[in-house]
């Protein structure tokens, strides 16, 4: 098919990807291990840890996973713990093994982690210890024979490690009583075993991740992505920003949890494959610190998603951010609001540049050209080597401007979903082509523009209603600090919109928002019913808003 959208990129950007340069993800590490062994590759806590470390840390670890607890290629293994040191030590010993990777949401109840354990087949995990509790409630009724448990601090010097490790429990007790017999401390894993490892065979197509989603219909599933999925979309990235970066120099804020696909592969791969150092933020919620090591580090890079990029700039030492080496911003997981974006550019100089990925997709399929001199309110280019079609309900590619589901086809498309083949059935067309739906419309240079998610349309008498829409609109007001739109039943309309908002002024009024919605949203676009909160809305780990939870909060309401 025509790539029309090659005409739009940065002249730099390379359009082909050689996805036979390396055999696997391990064979492409050992390449930014030789490369880089005595640079930083991850800082934590004003900790470093150099690529060398993390190469022979990790190959210990891996020696670890299959001599001692007979691990087999294949096998799966669950990480449950926030950024932090360990993390990557973990994640590369496991792909190093030829097992695959389940992250696991830190905060999940025992209820969603006892489904993805079982789900999965994980026989091990490592977990850091305020969620050992509630492994504990679940473990019993899943297969995992071995528990390895990492106490945030562990990585970190003498005494230093010890006085975090000390705060967290006694301090802000955030680790309650908990008893896993024959539990493995991490640290023991890194003794006695050798800095070299003999890898398996593993080839392209093996498992390299089940990374775990809502997807596009519903209930949670692994995504099968395979060592040439990630391996794709790490060039495919590279290509895209590579000519922008300094190999070597370049110091990237990774604020979004590793656990996350975006994070994992888009930031922490990409940065380290250029040399450069993923300075890892644990707890990106706490703002206050989060800003105080801004204040400390001369960045070039930082990514996150539209509600953190409102926070950094609501806090009030934002001002003691030097930003003076930052050359771009990443904004994903949602919308981004062009007050925000705008604001952003006023006080920092740089663009927020928007992308779209999803986990079936090992992430990125669209992304804003690094040189673009203005936020655009595009969501972004289809990356080099994918295919981009926006879709009617029947599979029929849609014209120009029109509205319908973006559909991918690429080598970074998952497998499938493990265990949910009816699942994986109903989000491919017969040509191979992902469903992965959300709705857009891609105008003539290739730019497409995502409307919503197809699940959060609201249909207001038959008038198609996206809530981004309406939010971007109504986020512009100064006295809004966010707002979801969501649509209920209603007995006239079938549906009817109601917004949910956060004041970032308390002064602001129902009338003087209905007024500002009635001078820039036409009349069915205008909410029906308003509620404001005083606490910040539910969202996703990455920060991204949870319509799923105010819909249900919703549905409990009118069930009583």
């Amino acid at each position: 098919m025509e790539r029309k959208w090659y005409q739009s990129y940065d002249k730099e950007v390379k359009k082909e990807v050689d996805l036979d340069k390396y055999q696997n993800l391990p064979h492409l590490f050992d390449e930014i291990f030789q490369k880089f062994p005595e640079k930083d590759a991850f800082i934590s806590m004003n900790h470093a840890m150099t690529f060398r470390e993390t190469d022979e840390q990790s190959n210990r670890l891996a020696n670890y996973l299959t001599n001692e607890l007979k691990l087999n290629k294949g096998d799966r293994v669950a990480i449950m713990m926030p950024n932090c040191l360990q993390y990557p030590l973990c994640l590369f010993a496991i792909l190093k093994a030829g097992l695959v990777v389940v992250n696991v949401n830190p905060l999940y109840t025992p209820r969603e982690l006892e489904y993805q354990l079982n789900d999965a087949g994980v026989r091990a995990i490592f977990a850091w210890e305020p969620a050992m509790k509630t492994l504990e409630t679940c473990l019993s009724k899943t297969a995992v024979e071995h528990v390895i448990c990492t106490k945030l601090g562990d990585l970190l010097p003498f005494p230093k490690g010890f006085i975090i490790n000390s705060a967290i429990k006694y301090i802000k007790k955030m680790v309650p009583k908990w008893n896993i017999p024959n539990v493995i401390w991490f640290k023991d894993t890194l003794k006695n075993t050798s800095p070299q490892f003999e890898r398996p065979s593993i080839s392209q197509d093996c498992n390299a991740f089940l990374q775990y989603t809502g997807g596009t219909t519903g209930v949670s599933k692994g995504a099968i992505l395979t060592h040439r999925n990630i391996i794709a979309n790490i060039q495919q990235s590279l290509n895209w920003y590579e000519f922008k970066a300094e190999v070597g120099k370049e110091i990237v804020i990774n604020a979004l949890p590793l656990s996350h696909i975006f994070s994992l592969v888009a930031i922490c791969f990409c940065t380290l494959i250029i040399g450069g150092v993923n300075v890892l933020i644990t707890n990106p919620r706490d703002i206050g610190t989060f800003v105080g090591v801004l204040t400390k580090i001369k960045f070039t890079n930082l990514s996150g998603v539209n509600t953190l990029f409102k926070k950094i700039m609501d806090h009030p030492n934002f001002s003691k951010i030097d930003t003076s080496e930052l050359k771009y911003c990443v904004s994903g997981g949602m919308a981004t609001e062009e007050a925000v974006a705008k604001r952003w550019e006023k006080h920092t100089g740089t663009i927020l540049l928007e992308g779209y990925g999803l986990t079936e997709c090992s992430p990125t399929v669209l992304f804003n050209p690094i040189n673009n001199k203005e936020f655009t309110g595009m969501t972004g280019l289809p990356l080099p080597e994918t295919d981009v079609q926006i879709r009617d309900e029947k599979g029929a590619e849609l014209p120009e401007g029109e509205i319908g589901e973006i559909c991918v086809h690429g080598p970074q498309v998952m497998k499938g979903y493990w265990n949910h083949e009816e699942e994986t059935k109903k989000v491919f067309h017969e040509d191979g082509y992902l469903r992965t739906g959300d709705m857009a419309y891609m105008d003539s240079r290739g730019y497409v523009k995502i409307v919503d998610r197809g699940k959060d349309m609201i249909l207001v008498s038959g008038f198609n209603v996206y809530p981004t829409e309406l939010e971007n609109v109504i986020t512009k007001h100064p006295k809004v600090f966010e707002a979801a739109a969501i649509g209920v039943p209603d007995e006239t309309t079938g549906e009817a919109i109601k917004l949910i908002v956060v004041k970032h002024d308390e002064d602001l009024t129902e009338e003087e928002l209905r007024a500002f919605c009635k001078e820039n949203l036409t009349n069915y676009k205008i909410p029906k019913i308003v509620e404001f909160r005083k606490e910040e809305l539910p969202k996703t780990p990455v920060g991204k808003i949870l319509k799923r939870a105010l819909r249900e909060e919703e549905e409990k309401k009118r069930k009583g």
